[in-house]
């Protein structure tokens, strides 16, 4: 976060980092209060923290079904909850980052999926429920960053399950969320971005490229 900033900052623009816990259902609302009390208002909510642990559904345990739930899905609901009152007045706008496990049943990152498949959902709620004053969207990100442990060839063999045939970088992502930003007539939609990989270009996909 400290990174992002210096490189904000270098660029001219003002930023302001808040660190927040956001597995604690009090950590939404401290993270909008600093908001609040810093700059009084507030147009554009990004909502992207997340968890992503690999394991078979079994394995799965209470601990980890809720760890994945209250991340990826509690701390959204909250987060827009807590700034309802900052976004109305400026006719703001919500963003939520989901992924591709959103809309497939993948089965190396159960829980996980589960967990982005509820966000995207609750988008399509959060839209229906805060209109006319505030527009929700989300975005499904394909392959983009590299996991650490996974090899050049498993990397390049994601690329050519897009039919585009190369994965996406952080730029794709950042270009598709100022696209909903920006779009006034747009709300409850998710949008993949992802190369047109859930197209299937080169047959059937699994979860594990």
């Amino acid at each position: 976060a400290e990174d992002t900033r210096g490189e904000i900052e270098e660029l001219g623009r003002a930023c302001h980092t808040v660190q927040a816990d956001l597995t604690d259902p009090a950590g939404p609302d401290h993270l909008v209060d600093e908001v609040r009390s810093r700059f009084g208002r507030l147009d554009v909510v990004v909502n992207s923290a997340a968890s992503f642990r690999s394991m078979p559904l079994e394995d799965v345990d209470a601990a980890e079904f809720d760890a994945a739930m209250a991340l990826n899905v509690r701390a959204p609901h909250l987060v827009v909850r807590a700034a309802l009152d900052l976004l109305r007045p400026s006719k703001g706008c919500v963003v939520n980052i989901t992924d591709l496990s959103a809309l497939q049943a993948w089965t190396g990152y159960p829980h996980h999926a589960v967990s982005k498949a509820a966000l995207a959902h609750l988008t399509r709620v959060q839209a229906r429920s805060y209109a006319p004053h505030v527009r929700v969207n989300a975005i499904a990100p394909g392959a983009v960053l590299a996991p650490d442990d996974w090899s050049e060839e498993r990397w390049d063999a994601v690329a050519e399950q897009a039919a585009l045939r190369r994965t996406g970088s952080p730029a794709d992502v950042v270009e598709a969320v100022l696209y909903l930003v920006s779009a006034d007539f747009v709300t409850g939609h998710v949008l993949p971005v992802d190369g047109g990989r859930l197209l299937g270009a080169t047959g059937p996909m699994t979860d594990e490229q």
